[in-house]
């Protein structure tokens, strides 16, 4: 008799590669392959842009799928309703999925799991996302750490994780195949601007996530330690939206990257090696941020700080409207706004400018800033994003303090100091000489009128005045210090 067929939930694991949940299922006997769209049962439902990749993907995956004599299946949730619908139809009495970590996914997860349960079918759960439990990891005290450094110590003392799982070498199909919706279905509503801009600068999927990681580790890898910090250059991975759609593990990752540092241990290449594990390190900070949304799930809507709660942040929508459209003129704020919106990713580096320039120069609150950031982000990912603009505001676990307040001209200058990120992403300033570049309003009018720029007219005038806003901003977070005397006085 023929084993019943058995669900693969695809979730944030959109690979056939190194996916623990398909090779289970695979070894069981006939697998359907389910995608479910969740709608309003996930209050962190993808952005535009980062549904437009979702949806590239799914097509990707089903193609691979399809190679192995499969396809994809594609339902609208509630999850429960669909999983016990299919199944029932079917006679399926195990599905398997890989864990989510997100703290509404997670409680969501055991909830299905017990409803599952009650209409006798199983649903086991698999480690794929994280090379890390999170709750595997705690300081002496039981408790979780707090500071990144503690962290990565500690991570570096554990057994390394299980092998990769390869790519099945055949999937069987079901006796019959459930009916599935058309992926377009799932299509975000996009403007023409924005949708050109995604499909010239990304290739979704499994395959162009290995390829680019192989054109990484051929090349630029070898200057990341020193390029990685520079907008104008090719010197990073450019992998954050595969890695956050599961089209690579990273696991599989980690063990590319590692190879490079074993290969490169000779004296003759420490450069080399010194990037690797400064690339290596970035993968942990990925991890650090899911381990603190982990165990402190409040952190995307509360400040890590509880102080910061009262902090003194304006409503100023004029301001925040300049700044979502890069037209604040801090060349180097709205150089990386405007490539966020015209391809949906923005260089690690720029993310932190433009996010210290919301919360500090306008002291407009982080969470403003991370939803618009949600929105428009390829690679939106509620742990790095919300982690991230909590380390800007300086109200995060190991966060840079307030009083860090970035200058974009001085940032400018020292990460692009040719402009050629700007004059890339605001063209109105490219005949700027390169001493002019970061702050126009002080060029001279002979400058600028050979640049053929007119302040004002071609590209705004400063909205706001450096020196000022970082006083305003000192004042500000003044309060909350003394607020925090106050309490500990208390």
């Amino acid at each position: 008799m023929d084993s019943p067929a058995s669900i693969v939930w695809f979730r944030r694991d959109l690979r056939l590669d190194d996916n623990p949940a398909l090779a289970a299922a695979a070894r069981q006997g006939p697998v359907i392959p389910v995608f479910l769209d969740p709608g309003d049962e996930d209050k962190w439902e993808p952005g535009p842009a980062s549904r437009w990749w979702l949806v590239k993907s799914l097509r990707d995956l089903d193609g691979e799928l399809r190679r192995l004599d499969s396809r994809l299946v594609i339902r609208r949730g509630p999850a429960v309703s669909a999983l016990i619908k299919i199944s029932s139809s079917l006679g399926v009495q195990k599905i398997f999925c890989n864990r989510r970590y997100e703290p509404s996914a997670a409680r969501r997860d055991q909830q299905i799991q017990r409803s599952l349960a009650a209409a006798g079918i199983g649903l086991e759960l698999f480690s794929s996302t994280l090379l890390i439990d999170p709750n595997t990891v705690l300081n002496q005290t039981g408790e979780p750490y707090k500071v990144f450094t503690s962290f990565w110590n500690r991570c570096l003392q554990l057994p390394q994780s299980a092998e990769a799982t390869a790519v099945p070498a055949s999937l069987q199909a079901p006796s019959r195949w459930p009916e599935s919706m058309a992926l377009i279905e799932l299509s975000p509503q996009l403007d023409p601007a924005s949708a050109d801009g995604l499909e010239h600068c990304w290739q979704p999927g499994a395959a162009n996530a290995n390829k680019m990681l192989e054109q990484f580790l051929h090349g630029p890898i070898e200057s990341y330690i020193t390029n990685r910090d520079l907008p104008g250059v090719a010197g990073t991975s450019r992998l954050s939206p595969h890695l956050h759609f599961g089209e690579i593990s990273p696991r599989r990752l980690w063990t590319a990257v590692r190879q490079v540092t074993q290969s490169s241990a000779q004296p003759g290449n420490p450069r080399m090696r010194q990037s690797a594990e400064a690339f290596l390190r970035q993968i942990v900070w990925r991890e650090f941020a899911y381990y603190i949304l982990h165990h402190f799930p409040q952190s995307p809507e509360r400040p890590s700080h509880s102080e910061f709660s009262k902090f003194p942040w304006r409503r100023d929508e004029r301001s925040l409207r300049a700044w979502e459209n890069g037209l604040t003129g801090y060349p180097m704020v709205d150089a990386g706004m405007r490539e966020l919106l015209h391809t949906g990713w923005m260089h690690n580096r720029i993310r932190m400018i433009v996010a210290s320039f919301l919360t500090k120069h306008l002291l407009i609150s982080w969470q403003t800033g991370a939803r618009w950031f949600w929105e428009r982000l390829v690679d939106a990912d509620l742990a790095n994003n919300t982690f991230g603009w909590q380390w800007a505001a300086g109200c995060g676990h190991d966060a840079a303090p307030f009083f860090r307040i970035f200058n974009p001209v001085l940032q400018g200058q020292k990460f692009d100091p040719q402009g050629s990120y700007i004059r890339r992403w605001v063209p109105e300033l490219a005949l700027v000489p390169d001493k002019w570049i970061h702050q126009p309003w002080a060029a001279p009018d002979t400058a600028l009128e050979a640049a053929g720029v007119k302040l004002g007219k071609d590209y705004p005038q400063p909205i706001v005045d450096h020196s000022e806003a970082r006083e305003r901003a000192l004042s500000a977070f003044a309060f909350i210090r003394a607020m925090r005397a106050s309490s500990q006085a208390g």
